[in-house]
């Protein structure tokens, strides 16, 4: 079965000048007052965009103003999105129809409640994939007119959630099939108290087999080694002398300690209480006082990031030349560090899928995890039965405490002692394949069986 798949973005300025040269498909005349519909290409892939300045060409992120308050008319702004979507089943584009709408997060929830709005059918021709459960796009029940929406749907059989709208809640319930981005994270939030309340509902579509967990891809061309230009030397599997030129470099530029010889342990992450470096932050003297070095690039809670800054402040002479902060997004550091760095700590509390984990393993640098959602899904522990089997990648710990964190870093530093294990735990993880062709396969199988 061939498939012919494009994107629908909001038409925010950063996606609006990445698409190019469009074309209009046409002007809607939405809840959201009146917006165009563009049509354009991006490597190859059809993107369709929201053009509706109004909602979008706004300074800061896409969801906060420049107080870090929520905007107001979010509900609006991401509805549309979701209303917009419904109607590319229904003709929007004279050119071309859809027969299958996959939408994801709850920014794109209530593609699934329009469609069943439409069709008069519980279960709809759509897919809806949770990246994370704990991001719900809830607002006032005193939306769903502004919204469009029925007022039957406002029930606990539809979009209602604790006495608000939910819109992922609405993906879920409505979708024919609902997916997460890791296999482990499916099991867990049905399982365990990650589910967030949703667990029985989820537990139902798992019942009906309309719920399944398919690891995400990494973007092999982005994250490769071999052919990245954004960092200093280009190395693989077979010259792993080249990744010490990497961090060679890095260590000068971040004027940390040259000396290929102290490991060097990376962070890039958002700052937030789900990736636990609260825990990496209680750890850090531990960590230092083994003799390693500490990089982190991120942004994200002020408070976390303060005691981070406080923490280097306090101890700069005691720690001279071995750690350094970088605040903020800088996608060319990432890929430096990733290259540079011996190990990169992922300690989330909860991980739908993760993708830095995935990358390091291509870079050669062993991710130190926590046994969570996908991070388990994609490291295998390096432990004396799979150091036998040949299958241990990185390392992981169990125990979300300090105790078990650091517990793992003890263990990682007596390997890094063996650098012949290292090299080969290094090899291993960049011949793992997390390319996007097993999962694109099996959300085809998904599409196969709604459309039947």
């Amino acid at each position: 079965m061939e498939l012919d798949v494009r994107i629908l973005l909001p038409g925010f300025p950063a996606i609006r000048d990445g698409v190019g040269p469009t074309s209009l498909v046409a002007e809607i005349d939405s809840f959201a007052g009146r917006v165009a519909l563009r049509f354009g290409f991006y490597n190859g892939i059809g993107i369709y965009y929201i053009d509706a300045p109004h909602l979008y060409d706004r300074p800061n992120n896409p969801y906060h103003d420049q107080y870090n308050m929520a905007y107001g008319d979010n509900h609006i702004r991401f509805g549309v999105l979701g209303w917009v979507g419904s109607e590319l089943l229904y003709g929007v584009d004279p050119l071309w129809n859809a027969d299958i709408l996959h939408a994801h997060d709850w920014h794109a929830g209530l593609a699934c409640a329009y469609l069943a709005a439409k069709t008069g059918r519980h279960v709809t021709n759509s897919v809806f994939t949770i990246h994370n459960l704990a991001y719900q796009g809830c607002f006032s029940p005193y939306h769903m007119n502004d919204l469009w929406l029925p007022a039957e749907l406002y029930s606990v059989y539809g979009v209602e959630c604790y006495g608000q709208i939910s819109f992922l809640k609405a993906g879920i319930y409505f979708a024919g099939h609902v997916t997460t981005v890791s296999p482990t994270y499916a099991q867990e939030i049905v399982n365990t108290d990650l589910g967030l309340g949703f667990q029985g509902l989820l537990a139902d579509r798992m019942h009906y087999e309309r719920f399944s967990g398919i690891l995400n891809g990494l973007d092999e061309a982005v994250w490769d080694p071999k052919t990245d230009k954004k960092i200093t030397t280009n190395y693989n599997a077979r010259n792993l002398k080249n990744k010490l030129l990497n961090k060679g470099e890095f260590q000068h530029a971040a004027r940390l300690q040259v000396n290929p010889d102290k490991p060097l342990f990376g962070v890039i992450s958002r700052l937030v209480y789900q990736k636990g470096l609260d825990i990496v932050l209680d750890s850090l003297t531990y960590l230092l006082d083994y003799g390693a070095q500490f990089v982190l690039l991120g942004s994200g809670d002020p408070v976390l990031e303060h005691q981070f800054t406080e923490f280097v402040n306090y101890h700069q002479r005691q720690y001279a030349g071995q750690i350094v902060l970088f605040y903020g997004y800088n996608e060319e550091m990432a890929h430096q560090i990733m290259a540079a760095a011996d190990v990169l700590l992922v300690p989330s509390r909860f991980e739908p899928c993760g993708l830095t984990q995935m990358a390091a393993l291509h870079y050669g640098t062993l991710p130190l995890v926590h046994a969570t959602g996908g991070l388990t899904d994609t490291v295998v522990n390096t432990t004396i039965e799979n150091i036998k089997d040949k299958t241990a990648t990185g390392f992981v710990f169990y125990d979300m405490t300090r105790e078990g964190f650091r517990g793992t870093v003890d263990w990682a530093m007596e390997q890094w002692k063996n650098r012949k294990l290292w090299r080969t735990l290094q090899q291993r993880g960049m011949q793992q394949d997390f390319s996007w062709q097993k999962s694109a396969r099996q959300y085809q199988k998904i599409y196969e069986t709604l459309l039947k």
